[in-house]
């Protein structure tokens, strides 16, 4: 699958304002901001990281490192460090000229040296996430001595993102994507095959983010609430009625400045290769 630079900025400036409309319990979006955060500067943030995200024939690291410059500078905070971890590595596969881009993406993935890890370190401690805490190796305050690949490895067991450095975004092209077709069978429409990928990821997993923040048992706690709350939307027909649910959620966690932030950037990565996936079939991403 090969895509013109411009038809991947669409798609992931697509895929960043999807989630923003959607109503995610703990994240921000249209309908609530929070944790000191907007809905406008997210778009904001998309808005000025796209051109690097998808700067052709350029690292992996560089494109991280230039799109987390570029957001700081116009939002003044860390709004999009993990979808950018995510997207860079799936906009670089789209550029190959091969009709596999599960394979096109583990190659790219396989390719990241010691320059992408140094790259990417420096642009987690720019964004300082909450949370980071330290590692007994290859602590992203010290300047990394392996490639980015093998230091995403030496995380995976505590960190979603990471996780899918070192399988080839596995839970993107099962759970993810299986969620919005699931979600798209069904009939959903609008702003709810994005909501079923958020409540997939927060059901399925302790969110990252948030155990970092908060504690892994917290987190758990959140996963266990989300996949009631999930099985209650899916089986509500009502819209409204589905709204009032995830709006009182939204708030539960809000109030306890809990940020499902992870769960949000892996549904940011499904839909940005659910539209270059299925993209060549819409006529915005032509030409």
């Amino acid at each position: 699958m090969t895509l013109t630079r411009q038809q991947i900025m669409i798609a992931y400036l697509g895929a960043c304002r999807a989630e923003i409309e959607a109503l995610k319990p703990g994240n921000v979006h249209r309908f609530a901001d929070g944790h000191r955060m907007t809905a406008t500067q997210f778009i904001e943030s998309a808005e000025v990281s796209a051109p690097l995200v998808c700067e052709p024939r350029t690292s992996v690291g560089r494109r991280i490192l230039g799109a987390v410059t570029a957001t700081r500078e116009k939002v003044g905070t860390n709004t999009n460090l993990g979808i950018l971890l995510l997207c860079a590595p799936l906009a670089k596969a789209a550029e190959s000229t091969t009709t596999d881009f599960r394979k096109d993406l583990v190659r790219t993935l396989d390719d990241l040296d010691a320059d992408d890890a140094r790259d990417v370190f420096a642009a987690i401690r720019l964004t300082n996430p909450g949370g980071l805490g330290s590692a007994e190796e290859q602590d992203v305050r010290e300047e990394p001595t392996v490639s980015l690949l093998e230091a995403m490895g030496m995380a995976a067991d505590r960190d979603m993102i990471a996780r899918q450095y070192t399988t080839g975004f596995a839970d993107i092209f099962t759970g993810g994507l299986s969620a919005w077709t699931g979600a798209a069978d069904r009939g959903e429409e609008d702003m709810w095959p994005t909501i079923f990928v958020y409540l997939h990821f927060l059901s399925s997993f302790p969110d990252s983010h948030v155990g970092r923040k908060h504690g892994i048992d917290l987190a758990e706690e959140i996963r266990k609430e989300a996949e009631m709350i999930r099985r209650t939307v899916t089986d509500e027909m009502n819209l409204s009625r589905r709204e009032k649910v995830l709006l009182a959620f939204d708030k539960r966690l809000k109030d306890m400045d809990i940020n499902p932030g992870t769960s949000a950037d892996l549904t940011v990565a499904t839909l940005f290769v659910c539209n270059m996936n299925f993209g060549l079939h819409n006529p915005d991403l032509n030409g």
